[in-house]
C-alpha cells in the first residue's frame, strides 16, 4: 500500500495559513493547569511591589489642581456628580468612566492622596496580569510548534512579556500621576476588549454556538475604554492587525483581502469603528472646548509632520535607553526641533519601516508590531497639538504592548538559556522604575528633577518657583521665576507666581505688572484676574478690583477664593447682602477654610440676621 505524499515545504505553510487552519487557538493546551495562575499573580504583585513607593507620594499640583484639588463636582457619586461626570469637558478631556473612579476614591478616601495612588497601583499590577494572558494567547497563535505539554515555554514568554511592559521606567508618568489615572484605566479595558476578541476568534473558528458573547464583550470593553480615555481610538485597527497576524484572518488564503471570509471580518469591525468615531468626535470638541490646541498658524503642517517624525523615534529611544525622563519634555514655539534631528528621527522611522516590510516573511510579527506603533500613538503625537509638551511618556502605555510582546516571543525562541538575561534586563529596569516612581514624590522634587533634566525649560523652572514659594522659600522662587521668564516671557504661570511672591513680600505694585501680562497673555485665566483685584485693592483701587473679582467668579466660579474676595469687596461698597451670599457660596466652595464662614458670620450680624 503506498503512502499518501505530504505536500513540499512551502505547499505546507501556505495551507498553514489558510483561513480556518491556524485561526483557532490552541486552546486545549492551554487549558489552565495546577499552578499556571503562579504567572499573572506573580507578574502583578512584582509590579505592585516595583510601584509601592507611589504610595507615600502626595498630590502635584501639575493637573492636579485644577482637576482634583480645586474641583468638587467629582467628590462623591450622587446624580449631580454623575451628571457632572458625563458632561464636563475640564481641561480638554472628556472621561466619565475616570472621573466616576475618582468618585469612589473620594467616597472610600477623602482627600487622603494614599488612597489615589493605591488605585493606580493596582489597576496597573491588574494590567500586568491581563496582558500576560493577552501575550499568552498571542504568542500561542504566532509560535504554535513551541506548543509543549502545558505550554510551558509560552507562559516563560509571556510572563517576561508582561513584566518588560509592567517595570519599564515609561510607565512611571500613567502610574505614579493620580492624574493618569485614565491611562491605567482605559489600558485595563483596552487588554480585556483584545482578550475577549481572541477568544471570539477561538470560540468562531471552533464552531462553538456561545461566539457572539465574546464577540460583543469585546465591544462593551472598548466602550469601556473609551469612556476612560480617547486614546482606545486606535482598538478597532489594532484587532485588524491582530487578525492579519497571528490570527491570519484578512490577507491570506483564498479570501485574501476581499473575499466572503475577508468581508466578514471587515465587517466585524464595524461596532468598534462606530464607538472609535464618536469618541474621536467627542476628544476633538472637548479639546476645543477646554484644552486650547495650538492653531495652525501657529504651529503649520510642516512642524507638526515634524513633530511626529521626532515622537517616534524619541519615544524608541526612551524604550531601549529609559534615562533622563521627565514630567515635561517641552515644546518650544517657533517649532526649535533640530533640522539634523528630525532628519535623523526620519531616516531611523524610515528604516526601521523597510527592515519589517522586508523581514515580514521570516519575522512575521515585526510589521504588525511596528504597526500597531504607529497607530497608538499618532493621535497624540502632534498631529493635533495640545499642550507645552513635545513628547510625554504617558503615551507609551499601550505603544509599547507590541514590543513587549515581541521580546516574549525572543524569550520563547532563545527557550530558557535566556532567562538569566532577562532576569537581569527586568531587575535593572525594575530598580530604574523604583527611582522614578520617587521623582513624583511631591512638587519640589518634581520640578527639581525636571530642571535637572532640561535646564533651558522655562516652564519647569516657574513650576518650581511656584513649589519653592509654597514651601516658604521666596528668595530661591524669585530666583527661578525671574529665570523662567527670561526663558519663556510668554508664559502666564510665570508672570502669575511671580507677582504672588511678590504681592506676599509686601510689594502689591510691584505684583500687577505681571498680573496684568498673565491676563494679556490668557485673558481667561481666573487666578490672575483675582490675584490682580486684590493687588488692587490692597493699595486703594476698590472699583477695579472688584472688576477683576466679578471676573474671576465669572470664569471660574469653583474658585473660592475669588468669591470671598468679591464678598469683601462688596461689603466695603456696604452691599452687604450681595457679600453675605458671595461667602456662603465659598464656605460651601472650601468648607475646611474658615475666612468666608467668619466673613459671613459678620455679615449676617450686620445685616441682623
Amino acid at each position: 500500500m503506498r503512502c499518501r505524499r505530504l505536500p513540499h515545504r512551502a505547499a505546507r505553510d501556505r495551507l498553514a495559513a489558510m483561513p480556518g487552519q491556524t485561526d483557532a487557538l490552541p486552546a486545549a493546551d492551554l487549558e489552565p493547569g495546577r499552578g499556571h495562575w503562579l504567572y499573572p499573580l506573580a507578574a502583578a504583585l512584582i509590579t505592585f511591589a516595583v510601584f509601592f513607593p507611589a504610595l507615600d507620594n502626595g498630590f502635584i499640583d501639575w493637573d492636579e489642581r485644577p482637576l482634583l484639588l480645586g474641583n468638587r463636582h467629582y467628590r462623591g457619586l450622587g446624580l449631580d456628580q454623575i451628571a457632572w461626570m458625563f458632561t464636563t469637558r475640564l481641561m480638554g478631556h472628556w472621561m466619565p468612566l475616570t472621573w466616576i473612579s475618582f468618585g469612589l476614591d473620594y467616597a472610600l478616601w477623602g482627600m487622603n492622596p494614599l488612597g489615589y495612588h493605591l488605585t493606580n497601583v493596582v489597576l496597573h499590577a491588574v494590567n500586568t496580569a491581563v496582558f500576560y494572558a493577552v501575550a499568552l494567547r498571542v504568542l500561542a497563535l504566532a509560535l504554535p510548534g513551541r506548543l509543549t505539554a502545558g505550554g510551558g515555554q509560552l507562559r516563560l514568554g509571556a510572563f517576561g512579556a508582561a513584566l518588560l511592559f509592567s517595570v519599564h521606567p515609561l510607565r512611571v508618568e500613567s502610574v505614579a500621576w493620580i492624574t493618569e489615572r485614565r491611562d491605567v484605566l482605559s489600558g485595563l479595558f483596552y487588554l480585556l476588549a483584545i482578550l475577549a476578541y481572541l477568544r471570539y476568534c477561538e470560540a468562531r473558528m471552533a464552531g462553538r454556538r456561545s461566539w457572539p458573547r465574546p464577540y460583543w464583550a469585546a465591544v462593551a470593553l472598548c466602550g469601556l475604554a473609551l469612556l476612560s480615555k480617547a486614546i482606545a481610538v486606535s482598538l478597532p485597527v489594532i484587532l485588524l492587525l491582530l487578525d492579519i497576524y497571528p490570527l491570519r484572518r484578512l490577507g491570506v488564503g483564498t479570501g485574501g483581502w476581499t473575499g466572503p471570509a475577508a468581508r466578514r471580518v471587515w465587517l466585524e469591525k464595524l461596532p468598534f469603528a462606530a464607538l472609535a468615531a464618536a469618541a474621536a468626535g467627542i476628544a476633538l470638541w472637548a479639546q476645543i472646548a477646554g484644552g486650547n490646541p495650538v492653531p495652525l498658524a501657529v504651529l503649520p503642517w510642516s512642524g507638526r509632520l515634524a513633530i511626529v517624525v521626532h515622537t517616534l523615534a524619541f519615544y524608541l529611544e526612551k524604550t531601549l535607553v529609559p534615562a533622563r525622563l521627565s514630567v515635561l519634555y517641552e515644546l518650544r514655539l517657533p517649532l526649535e526641533l533640530a533640522p539634523w534631528r528630525v532628519a535623523l528621527s526620519a531616516l531611523i522611522v524610515g528604516v526601521i519601516t523597510a527592515s519589517a516590510a522586508a523581514c515580514r516573511r521570516r519575522l512575521p510579527g515585526v510589521l504588525p508590531a511596528w504597526a500597531a506603533y504607529i497607530v497608538i500613538l499618532f493621535p497624540v503625537s502632534g498631529i493635533v497639538q495640545s499642550g507645552y509638551q513635545a513628547a510625554a511618556d504617558r503615551y507609551t502605555y499601550l505603544a509599547c504592548l507590541g514590543w513587549a510582546l515581541l521580546a516574549g516571543a525572543a524569550l520563547v525562541a532563545l527557550g530558557r538559556a535566556s532567562a538569566p538575561a532577562a532576569l537581569i534586563l527586568v531587575g535593572v529596569l525594575a530598580g530604574v522604575t523604583w527611582t522614578q516612581v520617587s521623582v513624583w514624590h511631591d512638587n519640589e522634587t518634581l520640578w527639581r528633577h525636571a530642571v535637572q533634566v532640561d535646564s533651558a525649560s522655562g516652564i519647569a523652572r516657574a513650576n518650581l518657583g511656584a513649589a519653592l514659594n509654597a514651601r516658604g522659600q521666596p528668595v530661591e522662587a524669585l530666583a527661578e521665576l525671574r529665570e523662567a521668564l527670561r526663558l519663556r516671557p510668554r508664559y502666564p504661570d510665570a508672570h502669575l507666581n511671580l507677582g504672588l511672591v511678590l504681592a506676599q513680600g509686601g510689594d502689591p505694585a510691584g505684583a500687577v505688572p505681571h498680573f496684568r501680562a498673565a491676563i494679556r497673555l490668557w485673558p481667561l485665566y481666573a487666578e490672575a484676574h483675582n490675584s490682580l483685584g486684590a493687588a488692587l485693592a490692597v493699595q486703594g483701587l476698590r472699583a477695579e478690583a472688584l472688576t477683576h473679582f466679578r471676573d474671576a467668579v465669572r470664569m471660574n466660579p469653583d474658585l473660592a477664593e475669588a468669591r470671598n474676595n468679591l464678598g469683601l469687596a462688596l461689603a466695603e461698597e456696604g452691599r452687604l447682602a450681595e457679600a453675605a451670599e458671595q461667602f456662603r457660596q465659598a464656605a460651601a466652595l472650601d468648607p475646611a477654610w474658615q475666612d468666608p464662614r467668619r466673613n459671613l458670620e459678620r455679615a449676617l450680624r450686620l445685616l441682623g440676621r
